[in-house]
């Protein structure tokens, strides 16, 4: 009896807990931008770094999604672990230091700062990147 017991208790506390919260909803201009960028493309295999030179043309969708443009062909979008708190509301900027590669690589911590300021608002931490192409330009 004592053993239903524990186990009925473990069920009830299991059911409790929650996951991650999923992350907000985009607003209907992001979401425009989103599927702009990404028109026509198809997602290809994700990859763990991006190539620094690819890292110039960046686009904040919202505090979870970075979308890099290579070209008019290839974009390449990043899903941050985590979200990054303030970074989608145009007010911030992320600012990310890689040390011993000019990549930039899942796990790669990101600061979100205030550039008016100089200070520190957040940090958050780079997910993989998927690309995404035109087809016939992969």
């Amino acid at each position: 009896m004592r053993v239903i017991s524990m186990l009925l208790a473990g069920a009830i506390l299991a059911s409790c807990t929650t996951g991650p919260p999923p992350p907000p909803m985009r607003s209907a201009q992001n979401q425009r931008e989103y599927d702009r960028l990404l028109s026509g493309k198809v997602a290809q295999a994700p990859i763990s770094c991006l190539p620094h030179y690819r890292s110039g043309d960046m686009r904040t969708i919202d505090e979870y999604t970075i979308l890099f443009r290579d070209g008019s062909y290839r974009t390449y979008v990043a899903h941050m672990e985590g979200g990054c708190n303030g970074v989608g509301s145009g007010h911030y900027a992320l600012v990310t230091r890689q040390f011993g590669s000019a990549d930039l690589c899942r796990g790669d911590i990101a600061q979100v700062v205030d550039p008016v300021n100089h200070i520190q608002v957040g940090s958050c931490v780079w997910g993989g990147f998927t690309p995404y192409v035109t087809p016939g330009h992969g």
